[in-house]
């Protein structure tokens, strides 16, 4: 089965992400009478995966006042300043990844906090704080994992990235109490070693920057001794410093179907304490300045 792999106490730049790896040592003929008995057991149909908010009843159809196209460009160069602003800031990451056993209860756990701070020469970076001894069984969480938590939950729909994706208007929805525009996003066109967001955006009309995301990382990963399976996801954000709005919380609540067998997973991201990263001056010695005539 997946065997979980120790990280290391520090790493260059801040990495994230999540992924379950399954290694099945069955032969053929065993595997295809599991998949078989799997399929037709309704005690093994997957629970209904976290989908809080995510239902249409309050979603408008009506077309928005502006063109669609106008509205992708804009929120495209909002996000763009959004991205290069975060990198200013430190904070502090909590990353939890449970299994989940048929009675509700977590029966293995991946925990790992840490804080995304400057070096003295100003380069941004991970230190991790606290990473207890996993206790996870039956997957494993890879580098791939830690990845795709720095770059797909925390997604961002800069101008650079629009042409990578479809990007499908669906109406107006009320967020709590935020107006916004929701879209459906799909990458073009899977490239090879590249990882995707696809699923559902919402985009403040007013600040014209994601919200909210729902949806998972792509593509899923088959090869021939693994199975690297993601979970759907929900992504929140909060205004910092009135300007721009930054992932605070991430969590998933799904079922991940391996070859032999269905596991459902939990996982959960805080992130807090945005702090605007300052900037050191230093004194010498003063000299006159003399106008000039």
């Amino acid at each position: 089965m997946g065997k979980q792999k120790v990280e290391g106490q520090e790493r260059h730049p801040a990495a994230a992400g999540r992924r379950h790896r399954l290694v099945a040592v069955m032969v053929l003929l065993t595997a295809l009478i599991c998949v078989s008995a799997r399929a037709q057991s309704p005690a093994q149909a997957p629970p209904q995966p976290y989908s809080e908010g995510q239902g249409e009843q309050g979603l408008s159809t009506d077309p928005p006042p502006i063109p669609v196209e106008e509205i992708i460009r804009r929120f495209g160069a909002r996000e763009q300043e959004m991205k290069i602003e975060r990198e200013k800031f430190t904070y502090q990451q909590t990353f939890v990844f449970q299994t989940i056993d048929n009675d509700g209860a977590p029966d293995g756990e991946y925990r790992m906090s840490s804080d995304i701070v400057f070096s003295s020469d100003g380069k941004r970076y991970e230190k991790i704080t606290d990473a207890p001894q996993p206790t996870l069984q039956r997957v494993s969480v890879s580098q791939q994992d830690l990845d795709d938590l720095e770059h797909v939950q925390p997604f961002v729909l800069t101008t650079e990235e629009l042409p990578k994706y479809e990007i499908k208007y669906v109406g107006r929805e009320q967020v709590d109490e935020i107006a916004t525009y929701v879209f459906d996003v799909a990458p073009k066109k899977i490239e090879k070693k590249q990882r995707y967001f696809q699923g559902r955006i919402w985009v403040d009309q007013r600040d014209m920057e994601i919200v909210k995301t729902f949806g998972k990382a792509v593509p899923d990963i088959h090869t021939r001794d693994n199975e690297n399976v993601f979970p759907r996801f929900e992504t929140i954000r909060e205004n910092i410093e009135g300007n721009y709005w930054f992932p605070t919380y991430t969590h998933a609540d799904d079922t991940l179907h391996f070859l032999l067998q269905n596991v459902r997973v939990r996982m959960t991201v805080r992130y807090k304490n945005y702090k605007r990263y300052g900037v050191t001056v230093k004194f010498g010695t003063p000299t006159e300045v003399k106008p000039k005539p």
